[in-house]
C-alpha cells in the first residue's frame, strides 16, 4: 500500500500510548447494564414519526453488550414488528462494507495503487479532464466530479450508466475541495470488477461476507429473504420497494454498485465490525492506520480519510477532541455504522426511515444515541498524542443554518462558570438534551469543576414516557439518585436538598398552562428558596411559540398542580420567563427570595417554531409526540377532562377527538362550518388502547393544522367544547372540564352558545392585565 510514512507513524503510535484508556474501556462490564434511557430514545424518535422502527447492536471485538429492536419493520401495506434479524437496504453503507474494504485489500495484494491515475485501470475514464484523478481521490471524494448523475437523462443498465460516467467531467479541480459524490464509488466499483476480474457481486461474496459469515448479507437479495427485509420508500405507482434497493441510481444500474445495492442485517454488520477491531482479519493494521488519517482539506467540516468519515472516539469528551480514533459511515434509507479503533468499540443503528412516506429523519437518533454511549465513557486526556478540536478549523468551515442555542449549549460555552464548585441537583427529563444530543444530565456529569449529586424528575418520569406516580430509583448510566417530583411528593423535600447548593431545572415546556412542568419549577424554586439553595434555570424555546397568548387567565382561586394563578390558556412565555415572574410571585406570597438566575438562549426569537429552531424534537411526553401534536395540545386538550378521547393510546394523540356516542359525520360538518383559521376536520373511526373508551369504538374527527400561522388553540379549544354540548347535550359533560380551563366565564359562555368571534372579547380584559405584567419578565424579541 502506498503509505504516507509520518502520518502513519503518527496514526499507529496514538493506539499504543492509549493502550490504558482501552483496557479501562475493556474492563467495563455492561452485562448487567440497565439500557431503559438508551430505549427511551430510540421509543421517543418512532412515537415523533421519524422512523417506524429501529435495530440497534453494540458491542466490542469479542462481545456484544447490547442486541434489541424497536418499532415496526413496516407500516404498509400492512404492520410488522421490527426484529433484531431484519435485513436492511444499508444504502451508502455498502461504500465502506464493500467497496472500500474490496479496494483497500486489492491495496495491499499490490493490484491496486492508491495514488495511481484511475486511467491506470480504465483507460476511457481519463476523458473529459479526468486524467489526473486518482483511486485515492475517489476514495476520499476529492476527485471534483458532482455528487450524482444526471436522473432527469433516460437511463438504464451499468453500460449506459459507465457511459454517463466516462462522459462526466469535474466540477472542481481534483485535490482541492471534498465533494461527497455516489460517482466515485460508482467508479470504485467498477475498477475492483477489472482488478479482480470477476463482478463487484462475486468479490464482495468470496472476500469479505463468506470468511465473516455474514450469510444475510449481499447484493440483490433473494424473495426467500424479502418477508425479512424492512421495506423502504411507497413509490408513486403504490409500489412499496421490498428487496429492490432504494437507491435510483443503483436501481437504474440494476441493484449492484460501488455507492449502494448491498442489504444485510445488524448482526452481519457487527460481525464486520469486530473484524476491523482485530487487524488482520479483514484488513492489515498499516492498512486501518492508514485509514484514520484525515484527507479532506482543512476548512472541510465533516472530515474524511479512506472512504470513511472521521470522528472522535466515544468519550465523554469527544465534542472537544480532534476527529481521529473513530469511522464511521451513514445511509440515506436510515442506516449507520460507527467503529471506535480507540475504545474498540461499535455501534449499529439500522433504520427504515424512509418508509412509507420518505420523510422521516433518522440524524437526531443517531446523535443521541452516540452521546448516551459516549457518556458512559470517562474523558480521554487531551496531549499531543491525543490532541484538542482545532476551533480555528471551525472558523474556517462554511456558516452552517443559523441554531438556536439552548440554555445548556450556553452554559457549556461558559465552560459553566456559573456552576464551577457547586454541588448539583438537576430537574430534568429526556426531552432536555443540548444541540448535539447530548443529555444536560451527562454534561454536568462531566463538566469539571461541576459536582453532579443527583437528579429529579417531573411528571412522566426521567424518560418522558411514564404515567401516574412514578416511584424514585437510580439513574442507570451514571448510578446518580433518581428523586421523583411526580410519585409521594410534587416538591423537593429538605431532605433531598440538603446536600446540593445549586437546584438546575433544565426541562422542555409545552407553553400550555395545564401542563405541570412548569407547577414542578414553581415548587422547585418555593423549595429551594426555604433551604437558601441556588436556582439555575436552562432556558428552552417555546414549542408553540412565546408571542401567542390567548384563552381565559385562570380564576382567581383555582391555582392547582395543572394551572398557575394568573396565567392564560397559552401564555406565550419561555420557562425562563416564567419563572422570573414565579420568582416574584413566590416573594409576593412567601415573602422569601428566591436566588435565581436564567441561562438564556442565544439566537431565539419569540415568533419561532420549534421546528424553526434547528434543535431536535423529543418528545416531552408520551403523548405530545410531534411539534404538530403541540400546537394543537392547548386547543384539544380543552376537552380532556370530560367523557371524551383525545387520541391517547393511538398514534395520534390530540389529532384524533372522539367517543363511541359520537356521529362523526355531523361534527365534522359543524366544525367545518365554524371556518376557524388554519385548520380543517374529517370523520374517523378509532379504537384507543387508553383513556376513557380504551377498547371500544369511537367516532370523531381528525384535526389537521393547514395554515399554523393563523391557527388559534384556544379558539378551537371553545369551538370544539362548544359543538360537542350543542351537538349532545345530554351525553357530554361540559362541567368536568371546569377544572382544566380554570374559568367560570368562560364554561358559561360555552353553554350559552357563545360564537367563535365572541371569545377574543370575553378574554380579552383579563389577557390585557396578564400582558401587561407578562412584558416586565420576557427575555427575547420578537424578530431578529
Amino acid at each position: 500500500m502506498t503509505m504516507r510514512g509520518a502520518g502513519l507513524w503518527k496514526a499507529l503510535c496514538v493506539g499504543a500510548l492509549l493502550l490504558p484508556a482501552l483496557l479501562r474501556a475493556q474492563e467495563v462490564d455492561l452485562t448487567q447494564q440497565n439500557w431503559a434511557p438508551l430505549d427511551a430514545a430510540v421509543q421517543a424518535q418512532i412515537a415523533a414519526g421519524q422512523m417506524p422502527g429501529a435495530v440497534m447492536v453494540y458491542g466490542d471485538a469479542n462481545h456484544i453488550w447490547l442486541r434489541k429492536a424497536w418499532g415496526l419493520r413496516a407500516r404498509v401495506p400492512q404492520a410488522e414488528p421490527m426484529t433484531v434479524d431484519t435485513v436492511f437496504d444499508l444504502a451508502s453503507v455498502t461504500k465502506v462494507v464493500a467497496t472500500t474494504t474490496a479496494v483497500l485489500q486489492l491495496v495491499e495484494h499490490g493490484r491496486l495503487n492508491l495514488d495511481a491515475p484511475v486511467a491506470q485501470y480504465w483507460p476511457a475514464f481519463a476523458s473529459n479532464g479526468k486524467g489526473t484523478i486518482t483511486v485515492r481521490q475517489l476514495l476520499t471524494h476529492l476527485s471534483g466530479l458532482r455528487a450524482d448523475l444526471d436522473l432527469r437523462e433516460n437511463w438504464n443498465g451499468p453500460e449506459q450508466t459507465l457511459q454517463r460516467v466516462v462522459a462526466e467531467k469535474p466540477v472542481v479541480t481534483p485535490g482541492t475541495r471534498m465533494i461527497y459524490s455516489d460517482i466515485n464509488f460508482i467508479v470504485l466499483g467498477e475498477l475492483v470488477q477489472r482488478v479482480a476480474r470477476m463482478p463487484l457481486p462475486a468479490y464482495v461474496r468470496r472476500r469479505i461476507l463468506q470468511p465473516l459469515h455474514m450469510h444475510d448479507t449481499a447484493y440483490l437479495p433473494g424473495r426467500a429473504v424479502w418477508p425479512r427485509v424492512a421495506p423502504t420508500e411507497l413509490l408513486a405507482d403504490g409500489h412499496v420497494l421490498r428487496g429492490q434497493v432504494h437507491d435510483p441510481s443503483a436501481r437504474r444500474m440494476g441493484g449492484v454498485a460501488g455507492h449502494a445495492g448491498l442489504f444485510g442485517t445488524a448482526d452481519d454488520l457487527a460481525r464486520f465490525a469486530q473484524a476491523l477491531l482485530q487487524p488482520g482479519r479483514l484488513l492489515q493494521a498499516t492498512t486501518l492506520a492508514e485509514m484514520q488519517l484525515r484527507a479532506s482539506p482543512p476548512e472541510e467540516p465533516d472530515p474524511r480519510g479512506l472512504g470513511w468519515a472521521l470522528q472522535a472516539p466515544l468519550v465523554a469528551n469527544r465534542d472537544e477532541l480532534a476527529p481521529q480514533g473513530l469511522i464511521a459511515h451513514t445511509g440515506y434509507t436510515g442506516t449507520g455504522l460507527w467503529i471506535d479503533l480507540v475504545q474498540r468499540r461499535f455501534v449499529i443503528l439500522l433504520s427504515n426511515r424512509v418508509h412509507p412516506n420518505g420523510r422521516g429523519d433518522a440524524r437526531p437518533l443517531r446523535r443521541q444515541v452516540l452521546a448516551l454511549l459516549s457518556g458512559m465513557q470517562a474523558p480521554l486526556p487531551v496531549s499531543a498524542d491525543v490532541p484538542a478540536r482545532d476551533e480555528s478549523v471551525l472558523k474556517l468551515a462554511p456558516s452552517m443554518p443559523p441554531r438556536v442555542l439552548t440554555g445548556i449549549d450556553v452554559l457549556r460555552a461558559q465552560h459553566y462558570a456559573p456552576l464551577l464548585g457547586r454541588r448539583v441537583g438537576l430537574i430534568t427529563h429526556l426531552a432536555a438534551i443540548d444541540g448535539q444530543g447530548w443529555r444536560t444530565l451527562d454534561r454536568l456529569r462531566w463538566a469539571p469543576g461541576v459536582k453532579l449529586v443527583k437528579v429529579f424528575s417531573p411528571e412522566h418520569g426521567l424518560y418522558g414516557d411514564a404515567e401516574g406516580a412514578i416511584a424514585s430509583g437510580v439513574e442507570p448510566l451514571s448510578g446518580l439518585p433518581l428523586v421523583s417530583l411526580y410519585g409521594d411528593r410534587r416538591r423537593p423535600s429538605a431532605e433531598s436538598l440538603q446536600d446540593i447548593d445549586t437546584l438546575v431545572f433544565d426541562v422542555q415546556d409545552a407553553g400550555a398552562r395545564f401542563f405541570t412542568y412548569i407547577s414542578t419549577l414553581v415548587e422547585a424554586m418555593e423549595a429551594a428558596a426555604e433551604l437558601g439553595v441556588r436556582v439555575v434555570v436552562l432556558d428552552r424555546p417555546n414549542p408553540v411559540r412565546a408571542d401567542r397568548v390567548g384563552g381565559p387567565v385562570l380564576d382567581e382561586g383555582r391555582g392547582s398542580f395543572t394551572g398557575y394563578p394568573g396565567l392564560p390558556m397559552q401564555h406565550g412565555m419561555t420557562v425562563g420567563e416564567l419563572a422570573r415572574w414565579f420568582q416574584d410571585d413566590i416573594r409576593q406570597r412567601r415573602g422569601l427570595t428566591v436566588d435565581l438566575q436564567v441561562i438564556t438562549m442565544q439566537g431565539y426569537r419569540r415568533d419561532q417554531w420549534f421546528d424553526q429552531t434547528g434543535l431536535d424534537w423529543v418528545p416531552p411526553s408520551p403523548n405530545l409526540r410531534t411539534p404538530t401534536t403541540a400546537i394543537l395540545y392547548p386547543g384539544v386538550a380543552w376537552v380532556e377532562g370530560a367523557n371524551i378521547s383525545v387520541g391517547r393510546g393511538t398514534d395520534h394523540p390530540f389529532e384524533w377527538v372522539g367517543a363511541p356516542w359520537i356521529d362523526a359525520n355531523t361534527l365534522t360538518l359543524a366544525l367545518n362550518a365554524a371556518a376557524l383559521p388554519g385548520v380543517q376536520f374529517s370523520p374517523i373511526t378509532f379504537t384507543p388502547n387508553a383513556g376513557p373508551y380504551r377498547g371500544q369504538a369511537c367516532q370523531g374527527v381528525q384535526v389537521r393544522v393547514v395554515d399554523r400561522n393563523r391557527f388559534d388553540a384556544p379558539l378551537l379549544g371553545a369551538v370544539l367544547t362548544r359543538q360537542l354540548y350543542a351537538l349532545w347535550p345530554q351525553d357530554f359533560q361540559l362541567d368536568k372540564i371546569l377544572a382544566l380551563i380554570g374559568s367560570a366565564d368562560t364554561l358559561q359562555g360555552l353553554r350559552e352558545g357563545l360564537l367563535p368571534q365572541g371569545w377574543a372579547t370575553r378574554w380579552q380584559e383579563g389577557l390585557n392585565r396578564f400582558q401587561q405584567r407578562r412584558a416586565t419578565y420576557l427575555l427575547y424579541d420578537a424578530t431578529h
